[in-house]
């Protein structure tokens, strides 16, 4: 069947009562017009409204897309920052709302970033800038955004990404740890809450999505520590001096 039906179809069923996902005519057109199977390795089922993986990030599902495109609420001629830009597909509906100069993308795995730039470059969005950077540094070059949206959960809105805001601008992000919700977060800290989510966490510090163990943060080290230390046995416990429990 024809790419274009394929679309159309797809976002039919994101505005149908049933999921209720898609409000704005910005947003629909827009998810309308990208050839989102440019960006998913699985053709047949690029407009199923399922998730992917992809070199070790997430290929988000169309109706998890839309609901955070929905919380953005991108303006034309909006300066957006997507931080976590996986595959690049949230970044190519963002450029067909506000242009492709106008959209920068980062993540912090090195091979997800040429794949986002070849995606975008073919699907013809290849004025998206995406580079290589920590998410929780933003990109304070391009500074101020009007809208920053961030594909990943954290606990607090990190405090780097709210000081790039405009005055007006907001930051949108799945919030919580075990429990999430999609927030909208304005430049003084104050969330909006929209409804629960589930995404993976944030990633920091070096950590990769893109290989088959992350690099180690202190982080894990403390809780790798913690975890071993519940496994020892008492005569294995390295905080027990066991010259002074020789029997007399």
């Amino acid at each position: 069947m024809d790419a274009a039906v394929l679309r159309d179809d797809m976002v039919d069923s994101l505005q149908h009562e049933s999921k209720g996902c898609l409000h704005s005519d910005a947003v629909s057109v827009a998810m309308r017009a990208v050839p989102r199977h440019v960006f998913v390795s699985d053709e047949r089922n690029a407009y199923a409204d399922r998730a992917f993986d992809r070199l070790g990030t997430r290929v988000l599902a169309p109706s998890t897309a839309a609901r955070l495109l929905e919380a953005v609420d991108p303006n034309e001629d909006d300066d957006i920052l997507v931080v976590g830009a996986g595959v690049g597909y949230t970044a190519a509906v963002l450029a067909e709302i506000v242009g492709e100069r106008n959209v920068q993308a980062i993540d912090i795995a090195r091979r997800v970033v040429y794949e986002a730039r070849s995606n975008l470059a073919e699907a013809g969005y290849g004025g998206v800038l995406v580079d290589c950077r920590d998410g929780a540094d933003g990109l304070p070059e391009y500074a101020p955004y009007d809208r920053i949206l961030l594909e990943a959960a954290a606990v607090q809105p990190p405090r780097t990404l709210l000081d790039q805001l405009s005055e007006d601008g907001r930051l949108v992000m799945p919030l919580g740890a075990h429990q999430q919700t999609v927030a909208v977060v304005d430049r003084d800290g104050d969330a909006e809450r929209l409804g629960s989510c589930a995404f993976n966490p944030m990633l920091v510090d070096g950590e990769q999505a893109d290989t088959v163990e992350r690099n180690r943060t202190r982080r894990e080290d403390r809780e790798f520590a913690a975890r071993d230390a519940k496994r020892r046995k008492g005569w294995e416990l390295d905080w027990i001096d066991w010259d002074d429990h020789v029997p007399q």
